[in-house]
């Protein structure tokens, strides 16, 4: 077996037995049953994957998988290839959306390169490359097989890498002109869904751009026949190497027991992805925000996941992620500091019918 197989065959279920354990102190803590809702949901979510019914979070980080798609050869998006770049190095100095917002919640950002298609040289980047993009997947597969295999194992060994650096929940990002086609492409491969509702306008496409972008799509699953049934099949024709990339960040946290934060529309097809190799994965995402392109919300029907946050988002980066850290940390903060009602010598009864 190879290392990816033996990841995706050993990643386990969640602790049953500590969330009984979180449930029961939840409903013991002095408020009504359920009344803090989706904090609960995540508290006990937490308290399945570190094994405990007191979860912390202690060290927060978003991996920003960075790469360029050879698709954008077709005009399918709105700027040009080499925004790729020029927003990569925002990231690296620190001054694009994901910065702002993680600096904002202690978090950090950890950006890789695995498939940019110039050279790009800076202290802080992670140096991953696969090769210079990804080939034009309307002429053909964006790649092999066997870079699929390579751009997962990125991500697998990035999780390994940050875990090992102190960090307890992470928030996949991406950047890559381009990639809302990909993303896209995969999803209908994958769910057999229209091209209607499945592509968006991306990142601002005009109405007849986003017609040829329709019709750019359509050819390319007509030229790549991607196989459903094969998960890598389908990531390594019409793919990119920054979703290959997240798609082992998710398989990889949910081997090494960690919450992943998932963020928009590329980053739920990462999870689709890793979710139809194992679909114990789905067990370990905390989807963050509604992303407003139409396949986001498709993904979370199958996978039955429900964002937290309804803000039109679009930019990508990861930028849910940091939002969605505040809320997983209130949820430890609940578990965790809020009194029982034993703790304050109130009468329960008498508390829940006030």
């Amino acid at each position: 077996m190879t290392e990816i197989e033996t990841i995706i065959g050993s990643i386990q279920p969640l602790d049953e037995q500590i969330q009984a354990k979180a449930i029961q102190r939840l409903d013991q803590l002095i408020k009504p049953k359920g009344s803090l809702g989706t904090l609960e949901k995540i508290a006990i979510q937490l308290a399945g994957i570190q094994g405990t019914s007191r979860p912390k979070i202690y060290k927060k980080c978003t991996i920003v998988m960075a790469s360029d798609n050879g698709i954008v050869e077709e005009k399918v998006a709105s700027a040009p290839q080499v925004v790729t770049l020029s927003q990569t190095l925002s990231i690296l100095n620190g001054l694009a959306g994901i910065n702002a917002l993680s600096k904002q919640a202690g978090a950090d950002v950890k950006v890789v390169d695995v498939g940019i298609a110039k050279e790009i040289h800076h202290s802080s980047l992670i140096s991953r490359k696969i090769r210079k993009g990804t080939s034009n997947m309307c002429k053909g597969p964006a790649m092999s097989y066997e870079e699929a295999q390579q751009g997962i194992k990125v991500g697998m060994d990035m999780v390994k890498s940050v875990i090992e650096e102190g960090y307890n929940v992470i928030g996949t990002g991406e950047m890559g002109i381009g990639n809302t086609s990909t993303s896209s492409a995969m999803i209908i491969s994958f769910t057999g869904c229209s091209v209607e509702k499945a592509v968006g306008k991306g990142a601002g496409l005009t109405e007849d751009g986003y017609e040829h972008k329709k019709k750019v799509i359509s050819q390319v699953l007509k030229v790549n026949q991607p196989n459903r049934n094969d998960p890598i099949d389908v990531l390594s024709k019409v793919g990119g190497f920054d979703i290959a990339g997240l798609v082992g960040c998710y398989l990889g946290a949910a081997y090494y027991r960690v919450p992943i934060v998932m963020d928009g529309v590329i980053s739920a097809t990462a999870a689709l992805t890793a979710y139809y190799l194992n679909p114990l994965v789905k067990e370990y995402i905390i989807p963050s925000h509604d992303s407003v392109e139409p396949g986001y919300t498709l993904i979370c029907q199958i996978m039955g996941l429900q964002p937290m946050l309804h803000m039109n988002m679009r930019l990508g980066e990861g930028t849910g992620c940091p939002l969605a850290f505040h809320l997983i940390e209130s949820a430890c903060a609940m578990i965790n500091d809020m009194a029982t009602f034993e703790e304050v010598a109130l009468n329960s009864d008498f508390l829940i019918e006030f």
